[in-house]
């Protein structure tokens, strides 16, 4: 009686509200994908960590262990498992987050850049999130409240909440760009050409609530009304939106879900506005894993009418990013190099705007070497390596500035690409 009444008060205590989700280690499972499955998983609030081959994959404890039990829907353990998050005591920002920054970090980071280099930098807020937090943009040049015919080009972080990374490497480039304007002549140079815009964070709501509640959220905050959150902000953009079942989800409580129309949500209408107003010559999209750069298109497997171009831009990227620490980025089209996606932001900037995008997925290679859990000492390698890619595709729209988009228009390559 006594062993019952023991189990009964572990139970009561394993589905109480109260019970740290962050005991031990999170399980990788794998449940077979099915309607009726579905149905069960939507009214208990598990999250996806993705979808591959009719299966779907949940990163659990042992509390959800035993709701799936207690439901009788049959689940495989995975081989590999993550660690939970732990902080480095000697973390420069502090807090659950460690050196990442969180969204409020993020802003005083922003707001400071500003007020550091008032001529050269000016943060935008381009639109507001679900939670109504600021979607800010930081606009760098030297004439930096101005409108001039000068190369414009866009980098964008943190659509996926749990890609910490993500919000490192265009925030870092920001504070790269305006700390050596008036020491490196380089850098003076390519300020004074051109007009870079970052946002380093698209998703402020859903990167909160993977610091703050469960380290693996991906969407935003949208409650889709039927026990489900979240809408993939990189598959709710209007090109080729829906185009299929296999690039994003109709379904709420997939991680791929693109929401219930194109733009739906505030954070990809920012974006949109963002980008309607200017005359971008290039975007970056920064994600993590897998350490690759992909270009357009991801909703089908054939090559977009500029295919060489995104592919020699690429690999000269790469190539500068291999040279700083050695470490390989691969390179090519999304749809063949990675997976099919539909309604992503690069398929969409290339297909309505002429604007050639990239994907570039940070380290680490695959989920068992870390997966979304950058290491707080990875950081600053990652950004380092990052620096002279995005230089570089600053250097382009800068020598294409005086260029009309167009899928048809043979873009100009650097110089030291076309003497290859």
């Amino acid at each position: 009686m006594k062993k019952i009444l023991v189990i009964f008060s572990l139970a009561i205590l394993l589905f109480s509200p109260s019970f740290p989700q962050d005991i031990g280690n999170w399980d990788i499972i794998s449940i077979n994908k099915n309607p009726q499955t579905l149905e069960k998983l939507r009214k208990m609030h598990l999250d996806f960590l993705m979808e591959k081959d009719g299966k779907i994959y949940i990163v659990t404890n042992i509390s959800d262990l035993l709701k799936l039990n207690q439901e009788n829907i049959p689940y495989s353990i995975e081989t590999f498992k993550f660690p939970p998050f732990k902080t480095n005591a000697a973390s420069i920002q502090g807090g659950i987050n460690g050196s990442f920054h969180s969204y409020k970090e993020t802003e005083q980071e922003l707001a400071s850049i500003e007020e550091t280099y008032p001529k050269i930098a000016k943060v935008h807020v381009i639109g507001t999130s679900l939670e109504e937090r600021n979607i800010s943009a930081i606009k760098i040049s030297d004439q930096v409240g101005s409108e001039e015919n000068e190369g414009e080009i866009l980098f964008l972080g943190c659509h996926h909440a749990r890609e910490w990374i993500s919000v490192e490497v265009p925030l870092m480039l920001a504070k790269f760009l305006t700390d050596n304007y008036n020491t490196d002549p380089d850098i003076k140079a390519l300020v004074d050409n051109s007009e870079i815009w970052i946002v380093p964070i698209v998703n402020p709501d859903g990167l909160e609530y993977s610091i703050y509640v469960y380290r693996y959220w991906r969407k935003n905050r949208r409650d889709n009304g039927d026990g489900t959150y979240g809408v993939d902000l990189n598959r709710n953009y209007a090109f080729k939106w829906g185009f299929d079942n296999q690039g994003s989800s109709p379904d709420s409580i997939s991680q791929v879900f693109r929401g219930q129309s194109p733009f739906s949500e505030p954070e990809t209408q920012a974006i949109h506005e963002l980008v309607a107003k200017h005359d971008f010559k290039a975007l970056v999209s920064y994600h993590n894993f897998s350490q690759v750069i992909l270009y357009p298109w991801g909703y089908k497997t054939g090559p977009s009418q500029i295919d060489d171009l995104l592919y020699t831009l690429s690999q000269a990227m790469s190539e500068r990013i291999q040279a700083v620490h050695g470490r390989i980025y691969d390179y090519g089209r999304a749809s063949s190099t990675l997976y099919l996606t539909n309604g992503d932001t690069t398929d969409w900037a290339l297909g309505v705007y002429a604007i050639p995008s990239f994907t570039i997925e940070l380290p680490p290679i695959d989920i068992l070497q870390g997966g979304f859990f950058n290491s707080e000492g990875d950081i600053q390698s990652i950004v380092a390596e990052n620096l002279p890619a995005a230089i570089y595709l600053i250097e382009w729209a800068i020598q294409n500035a005086g260029e009309k988009p167009s899928l048809n228009h043979k873009n100009k390559l650097p110089s030291e690409i076309r003497k290859k």
